[in-house]
């Protein structure tokens, strides 16, 4: 079996899988309680772009490390490389699952850096997913209404909603700043204020919020600085 799996190993190096596949196999025929050969062949599928064979080897390479009492590290490799294989295609929460269950067979900075990646894809995914202008709308004119009728703190909660329905618009983070400014959470709302003049500098009514809160903050000279900003947009503006 050790003398296919360098046949195997051999074929692999020069990339010739097919052979690679034969030699391993062979082992896995001499020795079926050796997880080793399962993770080569496991292996060899993933160079083959045959990533569903590829997790079915690396599962049946962790049933019969388990069974054999198999080195964690080889356990990990086997999971850790179903991860890459689901993440290929396209099923990015198995892909978590497998890089989780990799870390708690052994922990590796590859499968950490593995896990970490997935996270922020599936975050972003989720975010992108979650994007929708016209709820986004609805949830801003829910946020007005408590805003007139002075229910700061509610209509922070809806104007947060709309910013995560769709967080490239400008004026649901002004709008929220405005209710900050009410309750004189002024860091809050100058935050809000610079990421809605990030989106859009020539957003005049963030500049004049932006004054009105480094006012409010005693920051006389950058609230004139803002002002002076929203002028020159707009020379009309009676600020």
């Amino acid at each position: 079996a050790l003398k296919e799996k360098e046949l195997g190993n051999e074929a692999y190096k020069k990339k010739n899988f097919e052979e690679a596949l034969k030699h391993y196999n062979k082992a896995v025929e001499l020795n079926d309680k050796e997880i080793t050969y399962l993770n080569n062949i496991a292996a060899v599928y993933f160079e083959q772009k045959e990533y569903k064979k590829c997790i079915e080897y690396c599962e049946k390479a962790v049933e019969v490390g388990r069974e054999n009492r198999a080195d964690f590290k080889l356990i990990a490799k086997a999971f850790t490389r179903s991860g890459n294989a689901y993440k290929k295609l396209g099923d990015l929460y198995s892909a978590k699952i497998a890089f989780e269950k990799s870390l708690s067979e052994h922990r590796t900075p590859e499968a950490k850096a593995l896990l970490s990646d997935i996270e922020k894809v599936i975050k972003a995914e989720e975010r992108r997913a979650y994007i929708d202008p016209v709820k986004a709308e609805e949830e801003k004119e829910l946020g007005n209404e408590l805003f007139k009728n002075g229910d700061y703190a509610t209509a922070i909660k809806h104007y947060t909603e709309a910013i995560k329905r769709n967080p490239d618009d400008p004026k649901y983070y002004s709008n929220r700043a405005a209710c900050y400014t009410k309750l004189a959470a002024f860091d809050l709302g100058l935050k809000d204020c610079d990421k809605c003049l990030e989106l859009d500098p020539k957003f005049i009514k963030g500049w004049i919020r932006k004054g009105k809160i480094l006012q409010g903050m005693q920051q006389h000279g950058k609230a004139l600085s803002a002002y002076q900003k929203a002028i020159e947009m707009d020379p009309n503006n009676s600020v």
